[in-house]
């Protein structure tokens, strides 16, 4: 007779530094906010293609307080806007370093607040993000206090991952455009 003991799969990652999930379409808030618990020493994440919405990511900046890099890309073509994600990193994730939102459907509004909140923000790519303007005060804002800027209009050819192609047309195109 064989005794057999499942682990659950983060029983041994406490202390993991760095997940990333790509195409992670099964994960749910849920399931990243328990993940969260159980990694209280994460200070890289990287989502790209996912469901996680601004839950997800309040769970993650309560749990995981040395959070200093974030990427949460998901650059669908979307039409309406949202600051729901960009209030959620801004209320929980103020050790923030480094912020990847390719594709994120924030406004100025949503950017402000992260600025407001995010004091020792030095990277911020926000290529893909349509809804934003740098313009005024928030160009002179980012210019001031970003190191590292990608514009919303910048190529996403050099992102790590395929945004040349994504529902059947070309972003750097529908960006130019």
């Amino acid at each position: 007779m064989f005794a057999v003991t499942v682990l659950h799969p983060f029983d041994r990652t406490g202390q993991l530094r760095r997940l990333r999930l790509v195409c992670c379409y099964d994960v749910s808030d849920e399931g990243l906010s328990e993940a969260a618990k159980q990694l209280p020493l994460l200070e890289e994440l990287i989502i790209i293609f996912g469901n996680i919405t601004n839950k997800g990511l309040e769970n993650v900046g309560r749990c995981c307080l040395r959070l200093k890099s974030l990427k949460y890309n998901d650059p669908r073509p979307l039409c309406f806007a949202s600051d729901d994600e960009a209030l959620a990193i801004a209320e929980t994730m103020p050790g923030l370093h480094q912020l990847q939102l390719i594709g994120n459907r924030m406004t100025n509004k949503g950017l402000q607040a992260i600025f407001n909140c995010c004091p020792h923000l030095e990277s911020l790519d926000l290529r893909l993000c349509f809804k934003v303007y740098l313009e005024g005060d928030l160009a002179t804002l980012c210019s001031e206090q970003i190191k590292d800027l990608r514009r919303p209009h910048d190529s996403t050819r050099d992102c790590g991952f395929d945004t040349g192609v994504y529902a059947g047309f070309e972003f750097d195109q529908w960006a130019s455009t």
